[in-house]
């Protein structure tokens, strides 16, 4: 585990030549405005050879930013075989990850009403205007006055996307 977080002049580092992650100029560009905008809070993760394993998109961006140096984190308890497994790890688990999109939502409508300027945010000014709305949305009210409760069988197997009523909730 990395125990501290160093500063590299930003020419020390050397990306992954094999990185299969793309980052489009507008990509960097948002990345370059969060920087701007909240610090370098994210550093560079790298191998004691100062080869990127994570942070390929950070670092463009603090190039284009034009800064001297960075943050990183040295993770030299890494084998050469998990470095490379963890490059493809890191960018994948990321993707994984989804939205709950009322949870943005309502937290977007309330920065931009504090005065945020929500460009900074990484959501296209379609994806905001979509999720805004969905903010001013009444939320739909739950009847569950006609929902028959049942006890669940025994020793009845479950089906994928099965749902069974409880008196205290439903499962599905």
């Amino acid at each position: 585990m990395a125990r501290r977080i160093e500063i590299w002049p930003v020419e020390r580092l050397v990306p992954y030549a094999k990185n299969a992650r793309t980052h489009s100029p507008d990509q960097v560009a948002q990345i370059a405005a969060s920087i701007v905008e909240f610090g370098f809070v994210n550093p560079i993760l790298v191998d004691t050879n100062a080869g990127i394993i994570a942070g390929h998109g950070r670092l463009l961006a603090a190039r284009k930013l034009g800064l001297g140096e960075c943050p990183v984190m040295v993770l030299d308890h890494l084998s050469e075989t998990q470095r490379r497994a963890y490059i493809i790890v890191d960018n994948k688990l990321a993707q994984n990850a989804g939205w709950d999109d009322a949870t943005p939502a309502a937290e977007l409508g309330d920065l931009e009403a504090e005065g945020v300027d929500l460009s900074v945010v990484g959501f296209s000014d379609e994806e905001l205007e979509e999720l805004l709305a969905k903010d001013d949305e009444p939320e739909a009210a739950t009847d569950t006055s006609e929902e028959v409760v049942l006890d669940a069988p025994e020793n009845r197997p479950s089906k994928c996307r099965q749902a069974w009523n409880f008196r205290r909730g439903r499962l599905v």
